[in-house]
């Protein structure tokens, strides 16, 4: 008999957001609603074990879509061994971002092949975090500097009425073994579990999302394309 994938939900709330569009290269274009990846960071963020993974299902806005546009000083640059002055790093640019935005995310616990113990037991683990309000690191939307305050829902929570055709919208990224292409070194495991570091290159998956195609202000995260994000990993990411 298949076990049972239970299904939680969050509500997450924040001042400010950036899910950014990976097509503009300079200045921050935020999409419209969060992604499935950040939908998928900021669970981890409250709890995470290696032996299941998060799918998620659907991404609820349950406010109105507003955007500003922000000027920020940044680096062009990253530090590393030899230190850097920041005076002549420094770079203004502008971002066009979320304001006031408040979602509920309904995810899937997916246990991995290595898993010994029920799936009802992470759920238990997660629902006690979230009640308590912990988290292993700041939840955050999008970009750290924009931090996520999060909660269990009431029960009372309604979608804002909006249809929207978003596009191709960035649903993760896989992270592909592959010894002959050393682009860069992640962290994978074996078929027993064991953590082992690799080599291979990453990949972005997308998908072309519309909100409230089924229901208003709902955008239904296709369950396949984590089909497909498994198969480019190959079990090992």
């Amino acid at each position: 008999m298949a076990l049972r994938e239970p299904e939680v939900a969050v509500k997450v709330r924040g001042e400010y957001a950036c899910f950014t569009r990976p097509e503009f290269k300079v200045e921050r274009v935020s999409y419209p609603v969060m992604t499935p990846s950040a939908a998928r960071g900021l669970l981890e963020a409250i709890f995470w074990k290696p032996e299941f993974r998060w799918q998620i299902a659907e991404i609820h806005v349950l406010k109105d879509i507003q955007q500003i546009a922000v000027l920020r000083n940044e680096l062009d640059d990253r530090q590393g061994k030899d230190p850097i002055f920041v005076e002549d790093k420094r770079q203004q640019r502008t971002s066009l971002i979320l304001k006031k935005v408040e979602y509920l995310i309904k995810a899937r616990i997916c246990l991995r092949p290595h898993a010994k113990d029920l799936p009802i037991k992470y759920e238990e683990c997660f629902l006690r975090r979230l009640e308590k309000g912990q988290c292993h690191h700041t939840p955050y939307l999008g970009t750290r500097e924009f931090a996520a305050g999060f909660e269990p829902p009431d029960g009372t929570e309604t979608p804002w009425p909006i249809q929207m055709n978003i596009g191709q919208m960035l649903f993760d990224i896989a992270y592909c073994q592959d010894s002959k292409r050393d682009e860069l070194q992640f962290w994978g495991r074996d078929a027993d579990g064991k953590r082992t570091l690799v080599k291979g290159y990453a990949q972005a998956v997308f998908f072309p999302a519309y909100v409230g195609k089924e229901a208003p202000g709902v955008l239904k995260v296709p369950r396949e394309k984590y089909d497909e994000v498994y198969r480019l990993e190959h079990g090992h990411a």
